[in-house]
């Protein structure tokens, strides 16, 4: 869902997400780190919530069409919100009409109307696993999570399980603060695909969220060079560099993905947001 704004939008969003829960080492009133993992934050600015995915990855599920909704802007998806939303109109019970405009809805921002689209195409299929996911990742979006939780689950098929189930499952476990239980599925995730730059993606937000940085550092390099990672994850990483105080080596890391201006204005914000909140530069 990587979504490049500037000005006042890169600091509205990045403002909004500095009033979470602090972790670590990090000072008690540094209030950046949940922010990161429940938006899959990046400081260039991410315009949407998905909490099935609590790192920035481009997913490995759904339609074409879907994985191209997630790299567009702001701009961008006000018109697919239009043009899907037309379309869905037309063919209410469409499973592939649904879950295109609950997906574009759902990165504008309009989550409760894309639970509304989930919601009634679930009761037309509900026994599709695709929608039954689906609908379960519009039910987190919407914050309701253990229904969300219920919905992945129902999904699910034990025997031979999904790795995109479990790793969805992880994302919303974490998000209802069962950090342990989180890591366990995302370890059978992997398990049954070693590697997937989400799973691991996820694995490092489950650390961000617990404070533990470092460890959220190793696996969002690991995640930055797998198949199927986008540039959202790398700017994550130089994100979490950027929290642990080193500042240079996060604007090269954000210089690789965004222009020179971008990468310097996002590692100068971060700097300044740190140095108010008393956390010093590591060497």
């Amino acid at each position: 869902m990587q979504h490049s704004v500037t000005g006042s939008e890169k600091s509205d969003n990045t403002r909004n997400g500095l009033h979470q829960k602090a972790g670590g080492y990090l000072t008690k009133s540094l209030k950046l780190t949940s922010a990161l993992v429940l938006t899959g934050l990046v400081l260039a600015g991410c315009t949407a919530v998905d909490r099935t995915t609590t790192g920035s990855v481009n997913k490995s599920t759904g339609t074409k069409a879907e994985r191209s909704i997630e790299q567009m802007n702001a701009q961008q998806l006000a018109q697919a919100a239009q043009s899907y939303g037309a379309h869905y109109q037309k063919n209410p019970t469409s499973k592939v009409a649904a879950l295109n405009y609950a997906t574009v809805l759902s990165m504008a921002g309009r989550n409760d109307q894309s639970l509304a689209v989930m919601r009634a195409i679930a009761i037309q299929l509900p026994k599709d696993k695709q929608v039954l996911a689906a609908y379960g990742k519009a039910l987190a979006g919407a914050g309701e999570l253990d229904a969300a939780l219920d919905a992945v689950r129902r999904a699910q098929t034990p025997d031979y399980p999904d790795w995109r189930l479990l790793s969805a499952e992880g994302a919303i476990l974490d998000q209802q603060g069962n950090s342990a239980a989180a890591r366990t599925i995302y370890q059978k995730a992997l398990q049954i695909k070693p590697g997937e730059a989400s799973i691991l993606s996820n694995m490092a937000m489950s650390y961000v969220l617990s404070g533990d940085l470092p460890t959220a550092e190793k696996y969002l390099r690991q995640a930055s060079v797998a198949n199927g990672s986008d540039s959202r994850v790398r700017q994550n990483l130089a994100l979490v560099v950027g929290l642990q105080g080193r500042f240079q080596e996060a604007e090269t890391i954000a210089s690789r993905e965004l222009s020179p201006e971008q990468a310097k204005a996002n590692t100068d914000y971060l700097r300044s947001m740190l140095a108010k909140q008393g956390v010093k530069k590591q060497a």
